[in-house]
């Protein structure tokens, strides 16, 4: 596994892992408590550094996970986590990035992720009532503590962006991306480039739809997100097919699989963008690490590129709420 960099100076794997589903939103886990921290421990060995997690998720329990499995090898790992909801009892009930509270948030997470520092601590959604200049101060007085190494946002828009920035460096800003969300080129990606920040693309399979693994046969589990996801709607779906059909054809010709095409056109877009697909399982780690030798065109590249003109997109990444707390 090669490494890239993150903003001026963090190096992280160039695919990292998202941890989000080992503990909440994609229905039953197959695999135990234990079987997790095997996974998170196995991706280390592969060379998958860069791992994900949050204080939402759980709550709190992801955290928790990651911070048992990778406290034997924390200093071969760079942690990010993020901040910015009111969570009262266990139930999120809107954002919260008050200067206060996103110090409480560092100290509890510090906790459960067993280390004396964060690598990388991302606001997770913009806090409509908070100046985006208090959150980058705040965040920039944590890191003169020594209890946050770099600052990151999560779906902001090229305005907030800029404007954190001039107060406190961004050194990833992580949204939604991949073949067929492709929300942030008009003005995010370009901002980031001027700025020298760097892209973490979460979901970048598609929540599944990519690897080629889903159609309008299949039935999602009780607790499971794409349920209330637009796009995952049967008729949607079916309008949707025709995008995984272009990748798994383009997949075949190379003998790899859909998902690594989509996760290696994601890497030959700009040096400093990477992706962190999420797993329960390692093989599916081992099968996503393996996209960084695939190779592709500049024509391959175009033709992904074009692809959604060819082929719209047929439906919304989230639900109305969703969708009214990204771009702000």
């Amino acid at each position: 596994m090669h490494t890239r960099t993150l903003g001026q100076n963090l190096q992280v794997s160039a695919i990292g892992l998202g941890a989000m589903g080992m503990s909440q939103s994609y229905g039953p886990n197959p695999g135990s408590r234990d079987d997790m921290i095997g996974v998170l421990r196995g991706a280390v060995e592969r060379g998958v550094t860069f791992i994900d997690t949050a204080e939402v998720y759980g709550p709190y329990v992801n955290e928790e996970l990651v911070g048992e499995a990778l406290e034997p090898i924390r200093d071969d790992v760079v942690l990010a986590t993020k901040f910015g909801w009111n969570i009262v009892d266990g139930t999120t009930t809107g954002t919260d990035s008050r200067p206060e509270q996103i110090r409480r948030v560092a100290d509890a997470s510090l906790k459960r992720l067993r280390t004396d520092v964060i690598d990388l601590f991302y606001q997770h959604r913009v806090d409509p009532n908070v100046p985006i200049e208090d959150v980058a101060g705040t965040v920039g007085e944590l890191v003169r503590a020594g209890k946050v190494r770099h600052f990151g946002l999560s779906e902001a828009g090229a305005g907030t962006i800029r404007r954190a920035h001039a107060v406190h460096p961004v050194t990833a800003v992580q949204s939604e991306y991949s073949l067929w969300t492709r929300d942030p080129e008009p003005e995010v990606l370009p901002t980031l480039a001027e700025l020298g920040i760097g892209f973490v693309p979460f979901s970048p399979l598609g929540k599944g739809f990519l690897t080629g693994t889903v159609d309008t046969s299949t039935s999602f589990s009780e607790g499971d997100i794409r349920n209330r996801v637009p796009r995952f709607e049967a008729g949607n779906l079916a309008a949707n097919a025709a995008i995984v059909d272009q990748v798994r054809t383009l997949a075949a010709t190379k003998g790899v699989s859909p998902g690594q095409i989509a996760l290696a056109w994601l890497l030959a877009k700009q040096p400093w963008i990477v992706p962190i697909p999420g797993t329960r399982r390692i093989e599916r780690v081992e099968e996503n690490a393996a996209a960084t030798g695939v190779g592709l065109s500049a024509d391959e590249v175009a033709d992904l590129d074009a692809l959604t003109d060819r082929i719209p997109v047929s439906g919304n990444r989230y639900n109305d709420a969703g969708m009214a707390m990204v771009g702000i």
